[in-house]
């Protein structure tokens, strides 16, 4: 969904509409975790949806808003662990910027790349940190390994 509505929105986004996606997209910068983790997931949010109107595409734009609960709480959570990350935190600001920019320019290819892009990265970065605690999680679990190999003076 997110790569077509990136790809009409290239096509289709009026002057209004590209200085909506600015907006949100200065918005985005803005807003930070460390200020407000809600007002930051909202920020991003709302510049996808913005990009889901700009699409102009009704079907496009209403599963986007049929979506909207779900959406929030899955912005918010990968927010919170992603973006604790300074190079994450800049590398999905780019692929925002990235996406902007396509639009901006009408270049519906490069939109619906950013947006694939940005999503496959998301993803995977939500794999890798989950794959990361689970790991953590088993490696305490461990029994200590004095107890397991007793030293000789404890025998």
């Amino acid at each position: 969904i997110e790569a077509s509505t990136a790809w009409h929105a290239a096509l289709r986004a009026t002057a209004a509409d590209k200085e909506k996606l600015q907006f949100c997209f200065d918005a985005t910068l803005k807003f930070n975790e460390r200020d407000d983790p809600n007002l930051a997931a909202q920020a991003d949010l709302r510049f996808h949806l913005a990009v889901a109107e700009a699409s102009h595409n009704v079907v496009l734009l209403q599963t986007m808003r049929g979506f909207f609960d779900l959406l929030q709480s899955s912005v918010k959570q990968s927010r919170q662990r992603m973006y604790t990350h300074t190079p994450i935190f800049a590398q999905l600001t780019e692929q925002h910027r990235e996406m902007l920019d396509a639009i901006l320019a009408g270049d519906a290819e490069r939109a619906r790349n950013a947006a694939t892009q940005h999503l496959g990265f998301v993803h995977t970065t939500i794999k890798k940190l989950d794959e990361d605690e689970a790991r953590q999680a088993r490696a305490t679990r461990l029994p200590d390994t004095h107890t397991i190999y007793p030293r000789e003076t404890e025998k």
